[in-house]
């Protein structure tokens, strides 16, 4: 038997989840061929423009070369063609139109070849210089997946770096209580192999269930900064409602059936089945919104209970 009273109570969803960094970028080369150099190893911290890895580029250094070359040779043509211009020019009415205006297109020509010639050393270049995988943030190297002398193309995987300057806390929720989690929610969290608590909030709540799960991505964040290996398991209790007076029961006094929910209180030494409403959630003890009046006592256990039943209350 129980008393209903009011009191303190807290809504509490528990749920498992993983340290993650809050930003972590997979590195992947925008050219393919085989990899010269790869002076990082795992757990190297790398600032933002570092080199990260080299790509053999003798093919494309040669391709350079010819770039240029072609340059050269288009700045040559060009030259002749402002000289040849410019002595047609100086003949002034000596000159038939056709010769001035020949001259004219060889060198709108020649110049338009500069043009073409100059993308394709600047193009070559480029190619060049995307052969030299660069850290395209401030981190650690989280994961290492290749070494010199492999072949890579530009879907390879080569490393992963992460911010472990900020860590967050990431776990899926049943989208039974998808509603109830919303951003700020505090939270309670204990990582894997400690006994200290630490406070956090709900920081991020995707828009979408994954259909083949049914999970809700929730992303949590900590007061105080962490410090964790990433994919540490952490127990996260996120304080969903924390009302300062409430009545609760423990779920074993709730009957369940086709009329809904209900526990018995004992009046005048008998059994009486009184419809409640509840707020149903993963704990032993429920939060009752509507039936039950502070005072009125129930019985724990409605296993086997009929309603008008005779019952003794004994001595605790």
């Amino acid at each position: 038997m129980e008393t209903a009273a009011l009191a303190p109570a807290t809504r509490v969803l528990a749920v498992n989840g993983r340290i993650a960094a809050l930003h972590t970028i997979d590195v992947r080369a925008l050219v393919g061929g085989t990899l010269a150099d790869v002076p990082v190893t795992e757990g190297d911290s790398v600032e933002r423009g570092e080199d990260l890895a080299r790509i053999d580029a003798a093919a494309q250094q040669a391709m350079v070369r010819q770039a240029v070359a072609g340059l050269d040779a288009a700045l040559v043509a060009e030259a002749q063609a402002r000289d040849t211009l410019a002595r047609t020019e100086a003949l002034g009415e000596n000159v038939a139109r056709s010769s001035l205006d020949a001259a004219t297109r060889a060198l709108q020509s020649a110049e338009q070849e500069v043009a073409r010639t100059t993308a394709l050393v600047d193009q070559a270049r480029v190619q060049l210089d995307s052969h030299t995988i660069r850290a395209p943030m401030t981190g650690t190297i989280l994961a290492l997946n290749v070494e010199p002398g492999q072949s890579i193309d530009p879907s390879t995987l080569l490393m992963t770096i992460a911010d472990l300057e900020q860590l967050v806390a990431r776990t899926d929720v049943d989208e039974a209580y998808a509603t109830q989690i919303h951003t700020d929610l505090p939270a309670v969290m204990q990582l894997a192999g400690e006994t200290a608590r630490r406070d956090g909030r709900v920081a991020r709540v995707s828009q979408r269930v994954d259909a083949a799960t049914g999970g809700l991505a929730v992303e949590l964040g900590f007061d105080a900064p962490v410090l964790a290996p990433v994919g540490l398991t952490v127990t996260i209790n996120i304080i969903v409602d924390s009302p300062d007076a409430a009545i609760t029961v423990p779920r074993a006094a709730i009957q369940t059936t086709e009329a809904g929910d209900a526990v018995f209180v004992i009046t005048d030494g008998t059994a009486q089945r009184r419809p409640v409403s509840v707020i149903d959630w993963p704990a032993a003890r429920l939060i009752v919104t509507a039936g039950l009046a502070p005072g009125e006592v129930l019985i724990l256990d409605a296993t086997g209970i009929t309603g008008g039943q005779a019952v003794r209350v004994g001595a605790p």
